[in-house]
């Protein structure tokens, strides 16, 4: 059921930075950005990768200048605990879609463990139907509920881990006006930006002839970030302080990047986004948040010759 979120508006504005939001379930990121404009009193608010209504967990929030890196934050792995259902598939791979099919499910934990093993590595995955995918610059979960049959194209991603991590169970799940016996488990996922955890529950499901859903969702970790603030907490900050409590720009910053030290010159070249003649110890085709008396000032790229990708000026 979607909830909705109340939450006073701060006295104060955030410092530019990142928040790290437990999102929590029933609502949509967007609802989280919402809320987190009034916890910070600033507009420019907005997030480092969409979670379902249905999932819980990591959801980076950036504030202010800090918006720019989104971009990067994008780019990072991720981690999910996911909880799958095989016997049933659904029009949106998880369970908040209509049924499918309800050929229930009989498999035994080594088969699913095969199946599970034929999805980890380079892949090719299809996205779910039901995605903030852009088709024809119309989001496909848009056409979907439109009427309109989606049929995405696969796409390369990387699954680092994909492992069972509790018992198979076997349960009565109740489907229109009749029961299907299912088989339930728990998994562990690491994987790349743009990998679907609810495609991987679909595919196996397919694998093994039976079908699959995603039942539950909750992400651990975004890159570096892995311990994330519930919103009640963020609200309890405004109520004691005045204002929510901000990573920083630089410190926001260095979590993406590694760092390097400039001169008074060097930094004062660099923020107005002229590399000429800077000699910078950063390796080719890497990227690196040049610093001066420990304040961001670019976020700097080594590629034929240095780049300011970004000032912070």
């Amino acid at each position: 059921m979607r909830q909705r979120l109340d939450v006073p508006r701060a006295g104060r504005s955030a410092a530019d930075g990142f928040v790290i939001v437990d999102k929590p379930k029933g609502v949509t990121s967007h609802d989280v950005v919402a809320a987190m404009r009034r916890l910070c009193a600033t507009r420019k608010v907005g997030h480092g990768g969409t979670l379902d209504p249905i999932a819980t967990g990591v959801l980076v929030i950036a504030v202010g200048r800090a918006t720019r890196l989104l971009r990067y934050v994008s780019e990072h792995d991720k981690a999910y605990e996911a909880q799958i259902t095989l016997g049933v598939s659904t029009e949106t791979d998880d369970s908040e879609g209509s049924a499918l099919q309800t050929p229930g499910c009989a498999a035994t934990p080594d088969q699913i463990d095969r199946a599970i093993e034929r999805f980890t590595g380079q892949i090719e995955q299809v996205p779910a139907a039901v995605s903030a995918i852009k088709v024809g610059g119309q989001r496909a979960y848009a056409r979907v509920r439109s009427g309109e049959a989606v049929q995405l194209k696969a796409r390369p991603v990387i699954v680092r881990e994909f492992v069972r991590t509790s018992e198979v169970e076997s349960l009565e799940l109740p489907v229109d006006a009749r029961t299907v016996t299912v088989e339930q488990f728990d998994a562990h996922v690491e994987c790349s930006s743009g990998t679907y955890v609810r495609a991987l529950a679909r595919d196996v499901g397919q694998v093994l002839g039976c079908g699959g859903h995603l039942t539950r969702l909750r992400r651990t970790r975004v890159g570096a970030w892995s311990k994330p603030r519930t919103i009640a907490e963020m609200v309890a900050e405004v109520e004691a302080a005045g204002r929510v409590e901000t990573s920083g720009l630089t410190a926001a910053c260095t979590a993406l990047f590694p760092q390097v030290e400039v001169s008074d010159s060097a930094a004062q070249q660099l923020s107005h986004g002229n590399t000429h003649g800077l000699d910078l110890a950063i390796q080719p085709g890497a990227r690196a948040v040049a610093t001066h008396e420990g304040r961001a000032v670019a976020v700097v790229r080594m590629e034929q010759q240095l780049k300011a990708e970004l000032v912070f000026a």
